[in-house]
Formats: C-alpha cells, structure tokens, sequence
C-alpha cells in the first residue's frame, strides 16, 4: 500500500503520538531527577515541567486512542489542541530567536526578581551571589559568600543565555513542525475510509 493510504496514515499518525509519550515522559523525569538530587529546589519550576509533561501526556494519549480507534470526534478534538499548541510553540520559539542582548538581560532581570527558588538554585550552582551587585546583608546559599568575594550572577548567566535561547528556540521550531505534521495527517486521517470497515457505515 501506498504511503498516502488508511493503514499508512494511521501508523505515522501513532509513531508521531508515540514520540509526544516518550518527550512528555522524559520532561516529567528529568524534572522529578533534577528535584531528588537537589539540583533544583524551586517547586514553581518543577511544577510547571511536570505539568507540561502531563499535558503533552494526555495530549498523545487521545491522539494515540483516536488513531487506533479511528474514532472521529477524538481526533477532531486532537487536531484542534495540537494546531493551538503549534501556534503557541511557534511563537514563543520565534521570540526565544528574535530576542537581542539587551533583551535578553531584562528578561533576565524580571525572572531573578520574581523567582527566589531559582535565583537560589543559580547562586548555589554557579557559585556566584546577586545578580547585578551583591549587598553582603543579603541571603546566599553560595560558597563564596563566606570570603564575602563572590562574582555577580549576570555576566555568567548571560554568557550563556543566548546559547540557550536559540536551543530551546531550535527545539521550539522543530517539534512546532511535528505539531503541524500532526495537524495535516489527522485532517487526511479522519477524511481516510477503513477497509476493514463497512463502507455504509463510514461518517
């Protein structure tokens, strides 16, 4: 059979599900290994990846029932989410890669205002205290605030910021195209006759 048939669509469409399993499932353990081994101490952080994880989860578990099943509101309704997550995705990864120096440094000042989780989490990683100056008055979980001679964070974090952001911005536009792939497959999916089935019988 021809790769634009029934049973080829159906099995792009579950290896494609498949794929979404296995990433939520890696994004929901790395976040569980990086909390037990006290790499990150912020349960904001934490949350927010586990329940992305469990997001995508579900959001493959539908897509996977409805392929299998070939069941049509399931996949109508998974078309829908995955082209909102795509439009979503895409946008955010196109703004991880537009974002310039400056910024990238005030973005980075608002998120180590409004994270004290995090910002002890760095302090203690990086070894370094504050975040433009350190005030010695100040709480560090660092071992160089006993000399009282510790680097700020700034200049660390932002030596690698923009490495991250086109990494993450990369992986963004990758897996937005998935989601479109997705979006495509499910759409000549659901308009895709079973053979096995009965030809009446076929909404």
């Amino acid at each position: 059979m021809v790769c634009g048939g029934f049973t080829c669509s159906k099995n792009c469409l579950c290896a494609l599900n498949l794929l979404y399993t296995l990433v939520s499932l890696l994004l929901i353990g790395i976040a569980a290994w990086g909390i037990g081994f006290g790499l990150i101490s912020s349960f904001r952080v934490v949350g927010v990846a586990i329940a992305v994880g469990i997001f995508l989860f579900l959001i493959a578990l539908v897509g996977l029932i409805g392929a299998v099943k070939h069941h049509q509101v399931l996949l109508f309704f998974y078309m829908i989410i995955l082209l909102l997550v795509f439009v979503v995705q895409f946008s955010v990864s196109c703004a991880c890669l537009a974002l310039n120096e400056e910024q990238q440094s005030q973005l980075l000042e608002v998120g180590w205002n409004n994270t004290e989780g995090a910002r002890k989490d760095i302090e203690r990683n990086l070894n370094c205290c504050g975040f433009r100056t350190f005030n010695p008055n100040d709480t560090c979980l660092s071992d160089c605030s006993v000399s009282h001679q510790c680097l700020p964070c700034a200049p660390i974090i932002e030596e690698y910021s923009g490495m991250v952001l086109r990494f993450v911005g990369g992986i963004g536009l990758f897996f937005s195209f998935t989601e479109i792939l997705g979006v495509w497959l499910t759409y000549r999916y659901r308009n895709q006759k079973d053979p096995r089935a009965n030809p009446s019988a076929f909404l």
